[in-house]
């Protein structure tokens, strides 16, 4: 059985409020008395039951903004690191098209430089290598990483600590002892 009540000191607001049907015998046996239990007592008690059940309404839809803005926050990270790993995919691609006369291994340094005619080339001398001498203008240094990505000179001290920390991560990974099942055999 469905009631509307309008809330006090809220215009226009009504809320439906839904009682338990009423069952005078149920398995054909009367338990209590229906008159008492079916009756309307205090319209006070009507209202506060719908007050009720709108604050629930109230609670639920807060609750579910705050979990859509959490969402829409990380949303907005993911975008911005797919942004970042598109833009460092094609930095590195760049990079990897640069002309070169050597074989590039990962874990060496290499240095980019641009001729005259706008053609950037990779060169294993740095600029303090050719010294004053140098014939074109220099671009930047990078270290070609064992996953083929290229690391700036300014960053690579920051990443081969990362790296190094992973490293102690997986061998210690590989030293920990082989998990075991817990022993239940006690427990009946």
């Amino acid at each position: 059985m469905e009631k509307t009540v309008s809330l006090p000191n809220q215009q226009k607001l009504t809320t439906v409020v839904t009682l338990v049907e009423s069952n005078s015998a149920p398995s054909g046996v009367e338990l209590v008395s229906s008159y008492q239990t079916n009756r309307v007592g205090d319209p006070m008690d009507l209202v506060a039951l719908a007050q009720h059940v709108q604050r629930g309404d109230d609670f639920v839809r807060a609750n579910a903004c705050n979990k859509l803005t959490v969402i829409a926050d990380q949303i907005r990270y993911l975008q911005e690191q797919a942004r970042k790993v598109l833009e460092d995919a094609k930095k590195d691609a760049e990079l990897h098209h640069a002309a070169c006369n050597v074989v590039k291994k990962p874990g060496n340094m290499y240095y980019l430089y641009m001729r005259e005619s706008g053609q950037q080339y990779f060169s294993i001398l740095s600029p303090k290598d050719w010294g004053p001498s140098c014939p074109h203008k220099f671009l930047g240094a990078y270290k070609l990483q064992y996953d083929m990505s290229w690391t700036p000179l300014e960053e690579v001290e920051k990443r081969d600590s990362e790296i190094s920390i992973m490293d102690k991560l997986l061998n210690q990974q590989t030293a920990l002892p082989p998990a075991t099942e817990p022993n239940f055999q006690g427990l009946s």
